[in-house]
């Protein structure tokens, strides 16, 4: 097991012996964004390509709560922190300019941050060798945004967060529809070092939605953009630092080329995405049998990568109708029982969650290459968090769970990378 994994692990004794203290005075922004001296346009939905982009990762509503307020956005993240920041290359995009963008959240714009060449652009720092009509995305992470609340195990949710991004892309390309090619094996450290990141940012991967163009050959362009603050404040924190670097080096991967299906509605499922909302707790209602196979077919669908990892899937049936109560994987049961109170104990303690859904979800995986597994982790959870929305359930995801204790239930000594709950 990787030694950040091993050292990040919630237990009940590490919870109630290290409780988390906020510094609020140094709470960091969740927004990016570029100075005025670069040309930004304003999304227009009335505009394909605009509407493609702001389903992404768009504003979505505002909340209000004493002392402030926050908006919601397309994707989630753990604690509304939000680390992740997307970039984009833009070729052949019909009322586009060909170049290089920022999506600025906080005012719904793209920031062109330079412009590309018929034989230049980002295509070879994520392995293509000829120019590629359409997208090509780099999601980031800002990752004091979350270790500022999150302490060490911040790294975890920076990759499940940028999985729910890549998850967000792959959504919104669902309403066109067009297959999404994701790529971990990108060329990070010098991309941070042309993004002037200045080791406070880090991409963590790459997206196409996009085709090659054939016979034009493209060459590496080369930029060095000036540094511009991410979160306005910062700490740094070695053990995250070096948590990063030293899982940027991918090997033996294995390249999944089997695209997924997903049976949907496209009005119904554009309201779907605009609509998301993590829930607070549930009330203790069934779902369906048809709805929980619909969810779980979504969730074993392929996710089309050149470093496929393996994630274990494991469903805590509470309460699901024609269905016995138990522990439940690869269309099988592992254990019958009512489990309900041991999945809220095991998800922290959040009973109104685990407890109280129809199901909880424990996502596991022994794989060598961490950030793309715990990415695809995220995108997993983005498809349960839009199946369960589409058929009108509710859904939450909950990165903070008693690891070991887990381990036990499930009966796997593997990574625990993620919990989420569904019910009504």
């Amino acid at each position: 097991m990787f030694w950040y994994h091993d050292m990040t692990k919630h237990s009940y004794s590490s919870i109630r012996t290290n409780p988390n203290r906020l510094s609020w005075e140094n709470q960091p922004s969740t927004y990016k964004n570029y100075p005025s001296s670069y040309q930004k346009t304003k999304l227009d939905l009335e505009q394909k390509e605009h509407h493609f982009l702001y389903y992404i990762a768009g504003l979505t509503a505002k909340k209000s709560y004493p002392g402030g307020e926050y908006y919601l956005r397309v994707n989630p993240s753990a604690g509304a922190l939000y680390p992740n920041e997307l970039y984009f290359q833009v070729r052949g995009i019909e009322g586009m300019k060909d170049g290089i963008y920022h999506y600025e959240v906080s005012s719904s714009s793209i920031a062109l941050l330079c412009t590309i060449t018929e034989d230049k652009g980002i295509e070879p720092y994520l392995g293509y060798k000829t120019a590629m009509k359409g997208y090509l995305f780099l999601v980031s992470a800002v990752y004091y945004r979350s270790s500022w609340k999150y302490k060490d195990r911040a790294f975890r949710y920076c990759l499940l967060d940028a999985g729910h991004l890549l998850g967000s892309i792959e959504a919104s390309a669902l309403l066109r529809p067009h297959a999404v090619q994701v790529i971990y094996t990108i060329e990070r450290q010098k991309l941070n070092r042309m993004f002037g990141f200045e080791k406070r940012e880090w991409f963590l991967s790459g997206a196409s939605v996009a085709v090659p163009m054939q016979g034009k050959e493209v060459s590496a362009i080369a930029f060095e953009l000036p540094y511009v603050e991410g979160s306005q404040t910062f700490e740094a924190n070695p053990v995250i630092e070096k948590a990063y670097e030293e899982t940027s080096i991918l090997t033996e991967c294995k390249k999944a080329t089997k695209a997924p299906k997903f049976t949907y509605n496209t009005q119904k499922f554009q309201e779907t995405i605009f609509s998301r909302r993590s829930q607070r707790g549930f009330q203790e209602g069934a779902m369906t049998k048809g709805q929980f196979n619909y969810i779980m077919e979504a969730m074993h669908q392929p996710v089309l990568s050149d470093c496929d990892e393996e994630v274990h899937i494991y469903a805590v049936v509470n309460r699901v109708l024609d269905m016995p109560l138990g522990l439940y994987t690869k269309g099988k049961y592992i254990k019958y029982g009512d489990f309900s109170k041991q999945a809220g104990y095991l998800s922290l303690e959040q009973y109104a969650l685990a407890s109280s859904g129809a199901i909880t979800l424990f996502f596991t995986s022994d794989a060598k290459n961490y950030q793309a597994v715990y990415q695809k982790a995220g995108i997993i959870g983005h498809r349960l968090y839009m199946a369960s929305l589409y058929l009108e359930l509710g859904c939450s995801g909950i990165g903070a769970y008693y690891d070991d204790e887990v381990n036990d239930f499930v009966e796997n000594n593997e990574m625990v990378l993620y919990a989420l709950a569904v019910g009504k």
